[in-house]
């Protein structure tokens, strides 16, 4: 048998075989399926039963910033686009509101192993202003000596006294999205970001000796061909950045307004995008990446890696980490948060979030309560998309069930997938194999439960 973290193997015939839309699995139940009967009231209860007496598990802040002065047309975050700065300093205002209703319901011990500022451009914000939400939130939660604490930059927008500033506080872990150096596509896309631009910013971070380094890649943007992208990626394998994640591009006009300034026509067609795909993951891996899953690279070296190979790694919605013990605080205009049995949303716009947090300190809009099935298919499906094996013994010790009768009609229906070598179905686990690798969205799609109900074909991203 290979070694789990052995490189995917491409098969172009298999990958259209079975590519359709599907959850990225940053949460189960998908994020399509929260809703509106989950409110703030629900989420403090929350709250208050997962902080009771005794209660040490650990902590991870995600703080969406969602200022950007231009628009990027591939882009799928909640942005508020806006030139104005000064509204930063309001919204950090509301940001520290928020903790102030938050904090005193987390129990004092707790410490905060994991931060992360995304966006958005964090660095849209004057770094002054960014100080004061990392001292704000450093006054209300404590902090581990050990702390991962991350941040998204823009390499057109950073400057000097951010990455000081950065440095100063901490910081350790920064991520700049590159998406592609070729001129014509990021013409296409509305952002013009120069190599010679990028690669002073990382060499600056590397002066400033910030622990990791990871950038972004997007495959299917505008103009792409794997000849052209090949370029762009010879370039990062010599920069030599610690992680890189390579998005796949979801072009949904109907849903994201400014898509529709991108042209159908000039997309890669689906052979292209699969040869710029394959492309990548052999040159990344030639170079001494590990795949680690889905999207994700690192080096060998890298925590993440060591994370895939004993088994610990997780997935939330910052994408792979090392922090899966820890409940997930999600403050800021559109967050999520992960707690206890819960998933939670804040609203999402700008002015109805302060509104609600002027109110009431929490801004809540929507989420669910996971159910015991629910709890049970998240964790299998958790397993597959960051371990490629599940052994059924250990889920059976942990749920009380029988693997085999619970999930006898998912079994069935990977019958199929493991006649064609995407995975392995043996009596004790359920194994993926390389040439699955690329499709775990697929294979993780066989133990959805709200894919089956009425109603449950939600618009998601195609799976590869």
């Amino acid at each position: 048998m290979p070694e789990r973290w052995d490189p995917p193997v491409f098969d172009q015939e298999l990958i259209l075989k079975y590519d359709q839309p599907g959850p990225r699995y940053t949460s189960y139940p998908p994020a399509p399926y929260f809703h509106e009967g989950f409110g703030a009231a629900a989420y403090e209860e929350e709250i208050r039963r997962t902080n009771a007496a005794g209660t040490r598990r650990p902590l991870s802040l995600y703080f969406h910033l969602p200022f950007c002065k231009s628009v990027c047309y591939f882009c799928g975050c909640n942005v508020h686009f806006t030139k104005n700065v000064a509204l930063s300093d309001v919204y950090v205002d509301h940001v520290l509101k928020e903790m102030d209703a938050l904090s005193p319901l987390i129990r004092k011990e707790r410490k905060v192993e994991q931060v992360h500022w995304g966006g958005g451009t964090p660095t849209f914000m004057p770094a002054a202003t960014l100080r004061r939400l990392f001292d704000g939130t450093s006054r209300r939660f404590t902090l581990d000596a050990r702390a991962e604490i991350g941040v998204e930059i823009d390499p057109r927008e950073v400057t000097e006294d951010h990455l000081q500033m950065l440095a100063e506080c901490g910081f350790n872990r920064i991520s700049m999205g590159i998406q592609d150096f070729d001129p014509a596509v990021q013409k296409a896309v509305h952002r013009l970001q120069s190599e010679e631009l990028t690669r002073r910013v990382f060499d600056r971070c590397r002066e400033l000796r910030f622990e990791s380094i990871n950038v972004d890649l997007i495959y299917g943007l505008p103009y792409q061909t794997a000849e052209t992208f090949q370029r762009t990626v010879e370039k990062i394998v010599e920069i030599g950045p610690d992680r890189l994640a390579l998005f796949n591009f979801a072009y949904l006009p109907d849903l994201i307004g400014h898509q529709r300034a991108i042209p159908a026509a000039a997309l890669p067609s689906p052979v292209e995008k699969l040869r710029i795909l394959q492309m990548v993951v052999e040159r990344l891996t030639a170079a001494g990446y590990v795949f680690i899953g889905m999207d994700h690279f690192a080096r060998p070296e890298d925590e993440l890696t060591a994370a895939l190979k004993d088994r610990t790694l997780y997935r939330n919605f910052q994408g792979y980490t090392t922090k899966a013990g820890c409940d997930l605080y999600g403050l800021g205009a559109t967050s999520i948060s992960q707690v206890g049995r819960c998933y939670a949303q804040n609203l999402k716009d700008l002015e109805p979030y302060q509104e609600a947090v002027e109110r009431s300190g929490l801004a809540v809009f929507r989420g669910c309560r996971l159910s015991d099935d629910d709890v049970l298919r998240r964790d299998v499906i958790t397993r597959l998309m960051c371990h490629f094996v599940v052994h059924k013994a250990e889920i059976e010790a942990e749920h009380g069930i029988v693997f085999d009768e619970v999930f006898g009609e998912a079994l069935e229906s990977l019958r199929p997938m493991e006649r064609d070598g995407l995975l392995s179905l043996r009596p004790d686990r359920l194994e993926i194999l390389p040439l699955g690798r690329l499709l775990v969205r697929n294979i993780a799609m066989a133990f959805d439960a709200y894919l089956k109900k009425p109603g449950g074909a939600k618009r998601f991203s195609r799976t590869v």
